[in-house]
């Protein structure tokens, strides 16, 4: 069966989410657009007529059951988008910065999941947004990048209990994208893409059917080739990108 033209995103309010919901509905798609900021999410909804909002905080598991369970129709296209980013202080580990970056990457998307998992059926295609930090070791990525590793193996994961009910499990792995977050990083962002090249590149992987997503090009696979190394080497390559101490 063809996938009907309707999609659910949420962190809907600013970054890849906002794009992707304002292209998907400059095609025609109707868009759920999900968030935490009510106020951006309504400036999202007054500009297309296509998006219509759902204003939850995902690490509130009764908040995004609440809203979510509201829907009428849950649309078969669902993007799991919403994350957050913190980096610890040269190796100083700070459990509660740990917590904030836990709640929202990896317990905000499995609320999401679970509020949703009623829905799903052999038309479903779940798209979980996590991150090529998670391929290698990087400096100060402590909480990021574990949480980010964290959703690689519950998408691939789920990937394989899923496919029993013809669920269509996909994992987005970007680069660095210009957003609010990282528009606070104080390092080098190399291949640094915009929102809207993000967007193509994911929506184009959608379409296509693609298990995995992953881009920059030459930068992911750089990192993937990486990932092959042995430990040793692995560290120390990183070393020599970063010129700091792993």
């Amino acid at each position: 069966m063809a996938m009907s033209k309707q999609v659910l995103i949420t962190g809907a309010s600013s970054g890849i989410g906002k794009q992707l919901a304002i292209d998907y509905a400059n095609e025609g798609w109707k868009v759920v657009g999900c968030g935490q900021n009510a106020e951006r999410l309504r400036a999202l909804s007054d500009a297309n007529a296509n998006i219509n909002t759902v204003s939850f905080d995902v690490t509130n598991n009764a908040d995004v059951h609440e809203k979510l369970d509201a829907l009428t129709d849950v649309p078969q296209l669902i993007i799991l988008n919403a994350g957050t980013c913190e980096y610890i202080e040269h190796g100083q580990i700070d459990v509660e910065l740990f917590r904030r970056v836990y709640e929202v990457n990896i317990f905000g998307l499995l609320n999401c999941i679970e509020a949703l998992q009623s829905s799903f059926d052999e038309n479903t295609h779940l798209v979980i947004v996590g991150s090529t930090a998670s391929y290698i070791p990087l400096p100060r990525a402590e909480a990021y990048g574990s949480s980010k590793a964290a959703v690689a193996y519950i998408a691939n994961t789920l990937a394989v209990d899923l496919a029993k009910k013809g669920v269509a499990v996909s994992l987005v792995s970007p680069g660095f994208v210009k957003t609010p977050l990282t528009d606070k990083n104080d390092f080098a962002m190399p291949m640094l893409m915009t929102p809207e090249f993000a967007s193509e590149k994911i929506r184009q992987g959608i379409a296509a059917g693609k298990k995995e997503i992953h881009f920059p090009l030459k930068f992911s696979l750089f990192l993937k080739f990486i990932a092959l190394l042995p430990i040793r080497l692995q560290l120390a390559t990183v070393k020599c990108m970063t010129g700091k101490t792993t």
